[in-house]
């Protein structure tokens, strides 16, 4: 029996139906939300990324500026660039949309955004305070598989919760579900026996970056999985870290890629650039 697919795009559909009349009732009040994009426009997974968030932005209503930069561009390019959208009050919200050029210090350029237009959580200070239970901004494709195991009815609550990540996007997930009460391992492509490891996971989260390194073989019968992972074949098609079509027969729940955790990123993203319009004029 096939599992159950988890609709990324019908999850993200229904947020950003709420977020749409949100915008609608902040331009009553003069405020205008506004999302502010840097991207390396020679690279075309980031310009196909950043159309589908101006797709979506136009869909709800914010305002989106695009900073495209090229080959030329240094590090201190880079830096008035952010600062530039950092010392703007039309501005809410500011994000690097990776990769960005080789050469540029991506880490850096993510401290250069400030605090309150960190709309993407990926600074230190705003992992800082997500650890703490004091966030600002949880990290949108994070918070998108929360709020799909959310719509899914898939409680996490004494479930053992397997990540296998890379980056700080997997740390910010397993500590969302700590805080739903899970029981978390986190995993890296280095971890020994992940085969042993992912095969105990009721739920099992990968954002590995490696296409379709989570097999069959991995996965607990009827074990909910969520694949955030993006990667480009060389025929352009874009398909995830789990290998979709063997899993789905032994999964309970499952995320296509792509379907999945894309379209839920973008509307975490609308929704915390709308967090930061309202804080931003002191409304929340």
């Amino acid at each position: 029996m096939s599992a159950q697919l988890i609709d990324g795009r019908k999850v993200a559909s229904n947020i950003k139906e709420n977020i749409k009349k949100e915008v609608s009732e902040l331009k009553t009040k003069g405020v205008n939300p506004c999302l502010a994009v840097i991207f390396d426009d020679t690279d075309p997974t980031a310009r196909k990324y950043v159309s589908l968030k101006e797709k979506a932005c136009v869909e709800v209503g914010i305002d989106l500026r695009v900073h495209d930069i090229q080959g030329t561009t240094t590090q201190d390019d880079l830096v008035k660039s952010i600062e530039r959208f950092n010392a703007d009050p039309e501005v809410n919200g500011i994000l690097l949309q990776f990769p960005l050029n080789k050469g540029l210090d991506e880490k850096d350029a993510i401290k250069r955004i400030v605090p309150e237009k960190d709309i993407d959580g990926c600074s230190s200070y705003s992992i800082g305070k997500l650890i703490h239970d004091e966030p600002s901004f949880i990290p949108c494709t994070p918070y998108g598989a929360i709020k799909m195991l959310e719509d899914y009815r898939i409680n996490p609550a004494g479930k053992h919760t397997v990540v296998v990540e890379r980056n700080n996007s997997g740390k910010s997930l397993a500590f969302l579900l700590l805080k739903k009460n899970a029981t978390v391992t986190i995993c890296s492509n280095k971890t020994t026996d992940l085969k042993g490891k992912c095969q105990k996971a009721d739920i099992l989260c990968v954002d590995i970056g490696k296409a379709k390194m989570i097999t069959a073989d991995m996965v607990k019968e009827g074990a909910a999985v969520i694949d955030m992972g993006m990667n480009v074949t060389s025929n352009g098609k874009i398909i995830g870290d789990v290998d979709f079509d063997a899993v789905k027969e032994k999964a309970a729940y499952i995320t296509p890629v792509p379907g999945g955790a894309g379209p839920t990123t973008i509307a975490m993203l609308m929704h915390n650039t709308v967090l930061a319009a309202k804080m931003q004029a002191k409304i929340l």
